[in-house]
């Protein structure tokens, strides 16, 4: 076992694996020091050790290997499970091996350790057929290599019965398949800083996508025995019924990850090939952030402030889901924290843990919503009221009317504009009058993703076609390149609007003007297009990221 735990100095292809690590930043020296005491007292091989320990990610253990080792990496697993006659499922579990497809005399093989050349030896012989090895993810390879061995063949039949199929269910739920794949998928989403994690039942299996800054990215999807496993893991996971798969479901699961505390809010809905599944990622752990490192526009920045710093009124910020309302929301609460003011928020979830507040969670089940829930937390003596979605009337109502009476109210509405929060509250019901009276202010924003500063590529500004009086002098595109990817991009940068209620804006406000009769009475106002459109000229964003965003007609919008 000893030989098993040699250091990396003693195995040159170990040596360059770990010098790769350290000169890309995947490892440091600290986390190598206690990869070297593990292998040492576990006999596991140094690499292995690290991976295992989470001291090394699964795609720099991958991307590490390919580097020095000159093979490729597995881009996309077969739909289906790919039987070789010739290699049991014990040896290639064993030797960490999966066969991907045979072609023209080459058998294509998934590997887990690149030094083990006996393994592929033995596989050529025993097949006659040449090997093709590439580099495959520890935690999905094992995930596989778990399934072949330990699935039955052919699914339960019908003759069983209703708990026969609850039986088996169960069984695949607590098998280290699931266990695996369920570690794997959150450990790779956590990785890429996704928001959510969407699993798609397929005719074949499942097809495994991610969120990142905004958009749905592909990952290896799952055969059908896995993805069947996977979502009665998750649905266990987070006390759900287990044998209810036609009617939707929603449950929470806390996970701890690498020291963080990770909450996933699961949904479940019935589809036409079998239960579809989306999570959404939420860091508990993750540090309210400042209201000046958000991202947004210094004007709105500057009139948030002036406007908070007022004892009472309504605040509303606006976009679609995924915008970082809620994040601007706390961010600007974290300004207002002291401690002579009292802070009670009311959300569904509460997503992150603002020291110093009452924090308040809705629970529909229980007829806990966001009305019932309000009028309770306004015998509670707040200063400051966060409500984390104005989405009925009722609600709507008796924020206005908190703000009416002296407290000071943040809320989140889904509009499309800054102004358009105002008909939007009209068409709820409220009386304009009482609108015009509490609302100080209102903020639209959106989240465009950021060039990635290593591949951005500069282009001539007089190749867009732009209105008359729209200037953007200078123009860069997404190029794609290792460090982001090959996406383009790396994070996100917020683009925002922000509407003062003055004198004049209320008096408009009570007589019912509508959305562009509100614009007309600000002469300062600046449309989410025209920041857009200004982040394009710092280099930060792209015409076609604004585009993908804010729409076709965006340079019209920014014109006007």
């Amino acid at each position: 076992m000893a030989a098993l735990a040699e250091t990396a100095a003693e195995s040159p292809p170990l040596q360059r694996l770990v010098d790769h690590w350290l000169d890309s930043g995947a490892l440091t020296h600290d986390a190598l020091e206690r990869g070297k005491r593990a292998a040492e007292a576990s006999g596991e091989r140094l690499d292995r050790a690290l991976n295992k320990l989470g001291l090394v990610s699964d795609d720099a253990f991958v991307s590490g290997w390919a580097a020095t080792s000159g093979l490729p990496v597995l881009t996309a697993w077969p739909a289906e499970p790919v039987s070789v006659p010739d290699l049991p499922a014990r040896f290639l579990a064993r030797a960490g091996l999966l066969p991907l497809g045979v072609e023209d005399g080459v058998l294509h093989l998934a590997i887990l350790d690149p030094l083990d050349q006996f393994s592929l030896s033995a596989c050529a012989a025993k097949t006659g057929l040449t090997v093709s090895p590439c580099l495959a993810r520890p935690a999905e390879l094992q995930a596989r290599l778990s399934l072949i061995a330990t699935a039955e063949p052919g699914a339960a039949s019908e003759g069983k019965g209703l708990a026969s199929d609850i039986d088996r269910l169960r069984d695949l739920a607590s098998d280290a398949p699931a266990v695996r794949a369920v570690e794997m998928l959150v450990d790779r989403a956590v990785e890429l800083g996704a928001s959510d994690i969407h699993i798609l039942p397929t005719v074949t299996g499942a097809r495994v996508r991610v969120r990142v800054d905004g958009v749905l990215r592909d990952l290896p999807g799952w055969p059908k025995e896995l993805a069947l496993a996977v979502t009665s893991r998750l649905k266990v996971m987070a006390g759900l019924d287990i044998a209810e798969t036609r009617l939707p479901q929603d449950g929470r699961v806390r996970l701890p990850h690498r020291g963080v505390e990770i909450d996933l809010r699961l949904a479940t809905i019935a589809q036409l090939h079998g239960e579809g599944v989306v999570l959404r990622v939420l860091h508990r752990a993750r540090a309210t952030p400042d209201l000046s490192s958000l991202g947004l526009p210094g004007h709105v920045v500057a009139g948030l402030e002036r406007i908070i710093a007022a004892p009472n009124g309504l605040v509303l910020v606006t976009g679609p889901t995924g915008s970082g309302k809620t994040t601007t929301l706390y961010a600007t609460l974290q300004r207002l924290a002291r401690p002579d003011r009292n802070i009670v928020t009311v959300e569904d979830p509460v997503e992150h843990a603002l020291e110093g507040a009452a924090q308040v969670q809705v629970d529909r089940r229980i007829g806990f919503d966001f009305a019932v829930a309000l009028r309770s937390v306004l015998r509670h003596d707040p200063d400051v009221v966060m409500i984390g979605e104005i989405r009925d009337a009722e609600t709507a109502s008796i924020a206005l009317r908190a703000a009416l009476t002296g407290h000071l109210v943040l809320a989140t509405v889904h509009t499309n504009s800054a102004l358009a929060a105002i008909p939007r509250l009209i068409d709820m019901g409220i009386e304009p009058w009482l609108v015009a009276s509490t609302l100080r202010a209102t903020m639209a924003q959106r989240l465009v993703r950021r060039l990635c500063p290593a591949c951005r590529r500069p282009r001539a500004a007089e190749e867009l076609a732009l209105p008359a009086g729209l200037r953007c002098e200078a123009v860069h595109d997404a190029v794609g390149c290792p460090a982001c990817e090959q996406t383009g991009y790396r994070g996100r940068v917020s683009i925002g609007e922000f509407a003062a209620c003055t004198p004049r804006l209320a008096e408009a406000i009570a007589r019912g003007a509508d959305e562009r009769g509100l614009a007309a009475l600000i002469p300062d106002y600046r449309p989410l297009a025209r920041d857009g459109f200004a982040r394009i000229e710092t280099g930060e964003t792209s015409l076609a990221e604004i585009e993908r965003v804010l729409g076709d007609n965006v340079a019209a919008e920014a014109s006007s």
